[in-house]
């Protein structure tokens, strides 16, 4: 009892996570939405014209075969309705492809534009930050995990969710029509697809989960690469003969990291294969059963083509709505190193003075003290100075006596000091 219980409380966190992970689905489209108004609409309509033209295709397909097979049976003339429903299929696969075009045009204009926000987004928060957030490693994670991938995730998630309300429409307007054969080839079809989706949920966590953890790695080899190849550490680097052993890190960072992904990528790569071929055998079955269903007579050779065309269809639907999902999961996980990082907290500058008590008095530090975020030493301890106007001051230390913090102390590029007086 107390082990189902803790199963059952552990499932519940994890759809907790689930759900609470989507929150930014609703942000993105607010994204794409201050973006561009026009493009959005433009999105919103071609979906819908995309998700209802798939169904009705095929129905109208129906129609032709059955008037097709009755003017040969009956000896009726029936060329001028075949041909009448041959025209409105072909408007209705013109229609189909001129929606699926407009989509793709929208969503590469929407691209660039959306690129370009996000970006500017990012630098405006960069500009607010002080020095000490670019000094702090994992806050500089955050602002590199937000900048390698957020300025494509949300228009990546925004078309993965006009996709599933276009694959929406369409598998309503499918169940539709199937339901008139047997609502047992609809809970087929659904039951099939499901196994593909956990995967690839689950894969996709994984692949977050990569991605977050190598922040620190990929700066490394940014920085490698720099080192290496950069003119301004062209001398240092020949001078001292680093260049093999920057090249063996890089070396091993990348290996390390491929191993990863390639476990990762064929591990994905097999199960998809497999439960693809759960798929695959779901519709043989359902494709035998509605073969059966015709030559026993209970069904009309129109409605044989109609039912495949849609069990086909329908099923790479379903599986595209149920990939979409896991899509969406995946992006709203990147995404959230966007918002994480916009929504970092800044200290509000403290006091605003241009000019101290005593005119031409100078810099007065009584007793400054500074010690970095995290750091339990501090780096000045109780400095005391007097910087007067037109006068010039040499500091002089040891490396690592605190000169250059100091310096950012003094010039208020670091803030958090303890005591610190103008005059």
């Amino acid at each position: 009892m107390k082990h189902n219980k803790r199963i059952l409380r552990h499932s519940r966190q994890r759809l907790r996570q689930l759900f609470a992970v989507f929150q930014y689905s609703g942000r993105a489209v607010e994204l794409v939405w201050t973006t561009s108004h026009t493009l959005t609409i433009v999105l919103a309509i071609l979906t819908v014209i995309a998700g209802l033209m798939p169904a009705a295709i095929a129905y109208v397909g129906k129609l032709i075969v059955d008037q097709v097979v009755l003017a040969s049976q009956s000896g009726v003339d029936g060329r001028s309705l075949a041909l009448g429903y041959l025209a409105i299929e072909a408007i209705l696969v013109a229609l189909l492809a001129g929606s699926q075009r407009g989509l793709s045009i929208s969503q590469s204009l929407l691209r660039v534009l959306l690129g370009q926000k996000v970006n500017t987004l990012i630098l405006e928060k960069a500009l607010t930050l002080d020095l000490t957030h670019f000094e702090d490693s994992e806050f500089y994670d955050k602002l590199t995990r937000a900048r390698r991938e957020a300025s494509s995730r949300p228009l990546s998630l925004v078309s993965r969710t006009f996709k599933l309300v276009q694959d929406a429409l369409s598998l309503i307007t499918y169940g539709g029509l199937l339901l008139q054969f047997s609502g047992w080839a609809l809970t087929v079809l659904v039951a099939a697809a499901i196994p593909a989706f956990v995967a690839e949920t689950r894969f996709a966590g994984e692949a977050f989960r990569l991605f977050r953890w190598r922040a620190p790695e990929t700066r490394e080899q940014n920085y490698l690469e720099t080192l290496i190849a950069r003119e301004d550490f062209a001398k240092e680097v020949q001078l001292y003969q680093l260049g093999p052993m920057l090249l063996e890190r890089y070396r091993a960072i990348f290996n390390r990291l491929y191993g990863e992904d390639r476990n990762l990528t064929i591990r994905r790569g097999v199960w998809g294969y497999l439960l693809g071929l759960l798929s695959t055998a779901a519709f043989y079955v359902a494709y035998a059963w509605i073969v059966v269903e015709a030559i026993a007579g209970r069904i009309s050779l129109g409605d044989m083509t109609m039912y495949l065309v849609i069990f086909r269809q329908g099923q790479t639907t379903f599986s595209g709505t149920l990939t979409s999902i896991g899509g969406m999961y995946e992006d709203n996980l990147y995404l959230s190193n966007l918002y994480e990082f916009l929504e970092q907290d800044i200290p509000k500058p403290r006091g605003g003075a241009s000019k101290g008590l005593i005119s031409g008095g100078g810099i007065y530090f009584e007793n400054v003290s500074f010690k970095y975020p995290g750091s339990l030493q501090p780096a000045l301890k109780n400095v005391s100075l007097h910087l007067k106007p037109g006068k010039k001051l040499a500091i002089v230390g040891e490396n690592g006596s605190g000169r250059t913090t100091l310096i950012k102390v003094l010039t208020r590029l670091c803030k958090f000091f303890l005591k610190y007086k103008f005059n």
